[in-house]
């Protein structure tokens, strides 16, 4: 890095070292940025969260924090920061995290709920297992795996309607239940997640703008941890700084 900047070691601490000391000073107008994506992720186990939003259409960072978590009183008050620099969402990608998505309805009444599609189907995958011995979990799984091969009306119709049948055969059945065990647990709360993500699941077919995944900020946050790895050492008050400082500098 020094033969790169011209700069000795020393002298490269010492401007790090400076940087970290100061936080950034956003002003800039996001009223432009009306499809997002909004997804979380954990340093160290899961012990330090941070958030970002993204804009895939602008390919970019609209704004990140480090400290939050997905659906805490901190995440409220940095979205309604958002929302006084001109953030009026018209579609927000999210994970399943209910609490988040209350927030945002709070705070954004007429925002459009994307479920990110990865998100469901790999945790449908997980609960239903690779190779479930049980007929009510092989054809949930069949039903996860056409979750992300669904491009139009007539497909989402036709997924729609094999869940129903599904619903029909097992679903009662299995919500009323009370059978133990780990498989059966984990059957039932894929039916439960699936049944309570149906409604914010097929929004982009209405609006192709709409991203169907969070797919964007996993590449992203993956090449953050990466370069992170170069900064274990900082403080608390110097890793707050340092995310706010790349959230703002790398936005792609």
């Amino acid at each position: 890095m020094s033969q790169q900047s011209g700069y000795g070691a020393a002298t490269l601490l010492r401007i790090i070292h400076y940087w970290l000391e100061r936080p950034t000073v956003d002003q800039e107008d996001l009223s432009a940025h009306k499809y997002l994506e909004i997804d979380g992720t954990f340093l160290n186990g899961r012990q330090y969260g941070m958030v970002a939003i993204v804009d895939p259409q602008a390919n970019r960072v609209v704004d990140g924090s480090y400290g939050l978590k997905e659906g805490q009183t901190a995440m409220y008050h940095f979205c309604v920061a958002l929302t006084q620099r001109g953030l009026q969402p018209r579609s927000v990608t999210i994970d399943g995290n209910p609490q988040l998505q209350t927030m945002l309805q709070a705070i954004w009444p007429k925002v459009t709920i994307q479920r990110c599609l990865v998100h469901i189907q790999r945790q449908g995958l997980a609960w239903c297992r690779h190779h479930p011995k049980r007929t009510d979990a092989r054809r949930l799984r069949e039903l996860f795996l056409k979750v992300m091969a669904i491009n139009t009306l007539k497909e989402r119709e036709r997924f729609l309607a094999a869940w129903e049948d599904w619903e029909r055969r097992y679903g009662t059945r299995i919500a009323t239940s009370r059978e133990t065990g780990w498989v059966f647990s984990d059957l039932k709360r894929a039916r439960s997640m699936l049944h309570k993500a149906l409604p914010y699941m097929f929004a982009y077919l209405d609006d192709p703008a709409i991203p169907r995944t969070t797919n964007w900020l996993e590449g992203y946050f993956s090449r953050l941890k990466m370069r992170y790895r170069q900064h274990r050492g900082l403080s608390l008050a110097q890793r707050h700084n340092y995310f706010r400082w790349y959230f703002h500098l790398c936005q792609k």
